[in-house]
């Protein structure tokens, strides 16, 4: 291969690799992209022009130039898994649900050790929580996540410990052992709760996973909540509700 072939590939390929540090971190800026890609940052900056013309990108915090994916790629993504059918199901539940507990409740769909969030409802509260659509997300660091492997078979989850367990927040649960007792207790309640910001700070959540006719997870349903207006007391009700949408959901793809 040819000097200037090579300089392309590693051009194409450091291009994608801002695209997916965008997604997993968005809003997120220059100075931080080229710190985690370990880049100049004329050419993150580069990179990111590029993607912008593209329409995979934009700007989303102008005062501090931070950059989030366009509904390019999540279009892209869900017709690649072919559940754009998923997200168009669970949409009435998601704003019943949000409606009723006037949170924000999300829907992520899980990528191998990863979750896309694919759609998001927000309540009317004025401090409430914000995910950027199409923004990655830890399997093991969220409730939505949790209440997935609480659905799939002991190897697999297994299999999710053993490709590693990243730390997102001081609380992240990066043990093998105690990742698989919150599984297990997911599976006995029948719903994950996120009461220490794994993922997020400040962040709460409850989690209930949407499953196909043999019972195996798709995605999952999120309500997010501000950790200062989070009851754990409250944490049943909220449960209930969420496997409630989810399983109505469900049954919609039988």
């Amino acid at each position: 291969m040819s000097r200037a072939g090579e300089t392309g590939v590693q051009s194409a390929l450091s291009t994608l690799r801002i695209l997916e540090e965008v997604a997993r971190r968005q809003p997120v800026g220059v100075s931080e992209l080229a710190r985690i890609a370990d880049m100049p940052k004329s050419s993150v900056q580069r990179y990111l022009a590029t993607l912008q013309q593209a329409g995979w990108l934009r700007i989303v915090d102008t005062e501090r130039a931070r950059w989030g994916l366009t509904a390019k790629p999540i279009g892209i993504g869900l017709r690649a898994a072919g559940e754009g059918g998923l997200r168009e199901a669970a949409l009435p539940a998601m704003r019943a649900l949000s409606r009723e507990i006037n949170e924000t409740v999300h829907l992520a769909m899980r990528d191998e050790n990863s979750l896309v969030i694919v759609a998001r409802r927000d309540g009317t509260q004025t401090v409430r929580t914000y995910v950027e659509l199409g923004t990655i997300a830890p399997i093991h660091g969220t409730a939505s996540g949790l209440s997935i492997l609480a659905r799939l078979p002991d190897a697999e989850v297994d299999a999710v410990i053993a490709a590693g367990l990243a730390a997102h927040t001081g609380t992240t649960i990066v043990d093998a052992d105690t990742l698989r007792a919150e599984v297990a207790a997911t599976r006995e309640r029948g719903y994950a709760i996120n009461a220490a910001s794994w993922w997020r700070p400040h962040v709460a959540a409850i989690g209930a996973a949407i499953t196909d006719r043999t019972g195996r997870p798709l995605a999952a349903f999120a309500l997010s909540i501000p950790t200062v207006r989070f009851d754990p007391a409250d944490a049943p009700r909220l449960g209930a509700l969420a496997v409630a949408a989810a399983d109505q959901v469900s049954d919609l793809l039988d």
